[in-house]
């Protein structure tokens, strides 16, 4: 199983490093450290002699990695969750432990412009709502509930026009077969009888 972080640095550091890993190894002698402290939130990335500081966070959602061997195919390897952030030895640490910004510019500020809101709720509604649920399972019935019937009519602008219209429908319906229709699904229309591609 591979290992994989993603480790963001300043431009200064980051020219540092792409030196160190183009040159061969035994030449070189700039060493890479990185140590976290106990709580395992921040920590001392080391290049050299210097010593930066560094900050683990999560990022405001799932990366996945992939490598591949032929140009052509892509393997996923990893799920990446959490980034180490290197800063200068001034900038302030961050005081959140997830970065509001994704990797790429169209991921700027994504917890708030690309992920859904959670919806505010009253509590009071949460509980009437858990409550009338819990009657209903138990074979009772829901209290303090609105009715609402809305009619829907079928045939777009043809029906519109006849909105306004009151047709008198008779109380109750006789209970009258057609004759060839019995045993016949109702909900059934003559185009899905007469589908036999499925």
């Amino acid at each position: 199983m591979e290992e994989q972080f993603i480790l963001r640095v300043p431009p200064s550091v980051a020219e540092r490093i792409d030196r160190l890993l183009s040159e061969n190894a035994s030449s070189s002698e700039d060493k890479l450290d990185l140590s976290f402290s106990e709580d395992g939130k921040t920590g001392t990335f080391v290049i050299g002699d210097e010593h930066f500081p560094a900050s683990l966070l999560n990022l405001p959602c799932i990366v996945e990695s992939y490598k591949t061997y032929d140009d052509s195919v892509l393997i996923k390897t990893a799920d990446v969750g959490q980034m180490i952030m290197v800063r200068e030895e001034g900038d302030p640490a961050p005081d959140v432990v997830e970065y509001r910004h994704g990797l790429t510019p169209p991921m700027r500020d994504a917890r708030r412009r690309r992920f859904r809101r959670e919806p505010d709720l009253n509590p009071e509604l949460v509980r009437r709502v858990e409550r009338d649920l819990q009657n209903i399972m138990a074979g009772g019935t829901a209290e303090n509930i609105d009715i609402e019937v809305a009619e829907q009519e079928e045939g777009g602008e043809a029906s519109a026009r006849h909105v306004n219209k009151k047709v008198a429908q008779p109380a109750t319906k006789p209970d009258i077969t057609e004759p060839g229709t019995a045993g016949e699904d109702p909900d059934r229309t003559e185009s899905e009888d007469s589908d036999d591609s499925i």
